[in-house]
């Protein structure tokens, strides 16, 4: 279906908000609910009619707007309070905003200066990979000074200066990923629509003496910064200073040999500011410029000169540019442009995890992975396809604050968050485990098969029913069967007590060649239970699952996955194939309940025992649905 199709048809399902009792409200706003799971927005990744005409619709309606505040439909008021908060300015009768979970884990008092003249931050990401978690913190802290804490101006500017790594899909990535953490830049800019201006203030340096032509060989470039030595072209003439940038601006290959260098302080005990690289030739096309520029600017370079014509106020980045503020500032001064302020927060670490887009761009080339929205990986797109809710992400990396202090993160604390918030909406089903399940004869049960309507979630009615089928015919995991002893009473859940009355076993041949005397392993093939309703189900202490053959099984693929790399805290100098996990990906094929065939594409769910998964493919076509073990705080 287009996008303008699935516009027109929430406009349609908008209709479904207009009743006045609260039971024919319940189905249509679950669904809602559940599709808002991993959603900012109803339809794509920009506000539509969509949003707008559901909006109107539950606010229009005292019950649908009673019933979306609860508290138990946490998605739709996510969505409900961004939209009217800050999606569409003409919306009436706003909400109050939510309480800013910022305030509650951090201190966002950090005595930024001249902030009463209006504040202006930017996120400036390079298009050479995916956002990924780092990203996201300096992403939403920009956002949140400019349009929360100040009520200021954010910019998002591409810093799209290098052609070989950068690519238009990543830049479409980064602003589809940005609008669905709901982060709303005010204007959208790139560094390469300043080519020109930097070209010419470029020029200027050097014709003031302030930076030089420069061919040293890397590992010699290198070698002189550490070492504090001139290069022996520092004190060129200007004359050929500027022809060898002009021959770096044909893209010969002469030209290629040459890079420009700002004259700061080769003395000075800041390797910053030792006559750091400010231009580069590259010959390779541009993917917004083409072939018009053959001399591209460095980071740098070219960072204070944009935030300054932009009209940035405040630069607000990582603590690894501490010492970079002070060649930042140069550059201002040097070349007589408005200040702007620098505040450094740290960076986001994680234990066990890349996050050098070099090292990711490598394991996404090498096939490592399966693409940069595996869920392995640390984007963005990683940790939703895992299921990383919105609220849950934005909530950790806003309580965590501009702090200075730089330290790693555990992930059992970002899952425990995300815990919170699926917990109370994710829809509760069965499933047993297809290698070696046990069929059971289950005495008492009816003779024919019952089916009953279940709460799917015992604690929240709201997210309706599901299909439970009673027989004679159930199966169990192996792992349970070999659990029981007999004659020993369990409860089966969602029935009542059983007792396990006769067991069946078959030898497994692998297992018996190396056992003792012949004696393998043996497994469980079937068994009989006693149905006893009249026992006490707070007295057994095995609690089991179980389904009903008398029903459509749907057969699912599992999949659980552990860090990419095996090292706490990895270093620079290591080689990515060194610390490489190369045993990350657990799969185990089971059967689920019949309700499981309606489930769609990121809906959030838990087979009872088994834990949370995010449904990565719906079942279809004879296919097996596949779903992502969401861990919740025990385990990565």
């Amino acid at each position: 279906m287009d996008h303008d199709s699935q516009i027109a048809e929430w406009q349609d399902r908008a209709k479904a908000f207009e009743p006045t009792d609260p039971k024919q409200l319940q189905q249509p706003l679950g669904e809602l609910d559940n599709h808002l799971t991993l959603r900012s927005y109803i339809v794509g990744h920009s506000q539509t009619d969509a949003d707008i005409t559901v909006w109107k619709a539950l606010r229009s309606n005292k019950v649908a707007y009673g019933l979306t505040k609860s508290g138990a439909m946490v998605n739709l008021w996510r969505w409900y309070s961004f939209i009217t908060e800050t999606a569409n300015p003409t919306l009436d009768q706003p909400t109050k905003p939510a309480k800013e979970t910022a305030d509650e884990g951090a201190s966002y008092d950090i005595g930024l200066q001249d902030t009463e003249n209006g504040v202006v931050t930017r996120f400036p990401p390079e298009p050479s990979g995916y956002l990924h978690i780092g990203h996201v913190k300096a992403a939403l802290l920009n956002d949140y000074f400019a349009h929360k804490k100040y009520k200021g101006k954010m910019i998002l500017r591409f810093d799209d200066t290098n052609p070989t790594k950068e690519k238009q899909e990543y830049q479409d990535a980064i602003v589809k990923d940005l609008e669905l953490l709901g982060v709303k830049p005010d204007q959208v800019t790139y560094t390469s629509d300043y080519f020109q201006d930097l070209y010419e203030r470029c020029v200027q340096m050097m014709k003031d003496g302030n930076a030089y032509a420069d061919n040293s060989p890397q590992e010699q470039l290198q070698k002189e910064r550490m070492e504090r030595v001139e290069s022996a072209h520092r004190n060129d003439s200007v004359e050929d200073n500027l022809a060898h940038f002009e021959e770096m601006k044909t893209g010969s290959e002469e030209g290629t040999k040459w890079f420009i260098r700002a004259k700061l302080d080769m003395s000075s005990d800041n390797g910053a500011l030792r006559d750091p690289v400010i231009y580069r030739c590259n010959p390779t096309p541009h993917h917004r410029t083409g072939s018009t520029w053959k001399i591209y600017p460095t980071y740098d370079f070219a960072c204070p000169i944009v935030d300054s014509v932009e009209g940035i106020t405040h630069a607000l980045r990582t603590t690894e540019y501490n010492d970079r503020d002070a060649q930042y500032q140069w550059f201002l001064k040097t070349l007589g442009l408005r200040h702007v302020y620098n505040w450094n927060f740290s960076r986001m670490n994680f234990i066990r995890t890349l996050l050098s887009k070099r090292k990711l761009t490598k394991i996404v080339d090498q096939g490592t992975v399966w693409g940069w929205d595996d869920p392995r990986m640390a984007t963005v797109r990683g940790i939703r396809r895992r299921g990383m809710t919105i609220p849950a992400l934005q909530e950790f990396i806003l309580k965590q604050g501009p702090s200075k202090n730089i330290n790693y993160q555990d992930w059992t604390s970002f899952w425990a968050t995300n815990k919170k918030y699926i917990d109370p909406v994710a829809a509760r089903y069965t499933a047993v485990v297809k290698l070696d399940h046990v069929k059971c004869t289950v005495v008492g049960a009816p003779e024919a098969p019952r089916t009953e309507d279940k709460d799917v979630h015992a604690k929240n009615a709201d997210l309706g029913t599901k299909k439970v089928v009673f027989s004679k015919h159930i199966i169990l995991d192996q792992a349970d069967a070999q659990s029981f002893a007999d004659d020993e009473e369990i409860t089966l859940m969602n029935w009542g007590n059983a007792i396990v009355r006769k067991k069946t076993y078959s030898l497994n041949p692998l297992k018996a060649i190396a056992s003792v005397a012949g004696q393998g392993e043996r497994t469980i093939t079937e068994l009989e239970l006693e149905l006893h309703l009249q026992g006490d189900v707070k007295k057994t202490a095995k609690k089991i699952t179980w389904l009903s053959t008398d029903q459509e099984l749907v057969p699912v693929t599992l999949y659980d996955f552990d860090y990419l790399i095996t090292k706490d805290k990895p270093d620079p100098e290591d080689v990515l194939e060194d610390i490489l996990n190369h045993d990350t990906e657990t799969k185990t094929e089971v059967l689920a309940d019949c309700n499981v065939a309606g489930l769609r594409e990121d809906d959030i769910m838990q087979f009872d025992r088994k834990g949370f998964f995010r449904i990565d493919k719906a079942f279809g076509h004879g296919e097996a649905a596949v779903a992502f073990a969401v861990p919740t705080g025990k385990k990565m």
